[in-house]
């Protein structure tokens, strides 16, 4: 009777190890996949909040009679330049690429 009783704990001991080994690989997963996931909802957190507010210059213009009164103009984006620094010799050119139509 004893020898039942001792194989019955050894069975539930040795059952009681193996759920909990299981578990804590199951959790090590979990832990993973979610400091996986921790700078991808970062990173749509930023591209939400520029999509939301930063989407189109009507929104922009909105925010700069609201907030800013006069300090921010409009101007064309094909008017911005680009400044290259190379062997001391400072180089202008468009900050976009303007297409030449070849016909």
């Amino acid at each position: 009777m004893k020898k039942v009783v001792f194989a019955i704990i050894f069975v539930l001991i040795l059952a009681t190890s193996l759920v909990k080994n299981s578990t804590k690989e199951i959790e090590d997963k979990i832990f993973m996949v979610n400091e996986n996931i921790r700078p991808l909802k970062s990173e749509l957190g930023d591209l939400l909040l520029e999509y939301n507010y930063l989407s189109s210059p009507d929104k922009l213009t909105q925010y700069q009679t609201k907030y800013f009164e006069e300090d921010l103009i409009k101007i064309d984006i094909t008017k911005i330049k680009k400044l290259t620094k190379k062997n001391n010799h400072i180089k202008v050119s468009d900050f976009i690429e303007k297409i030449i139509d070849e016909r």
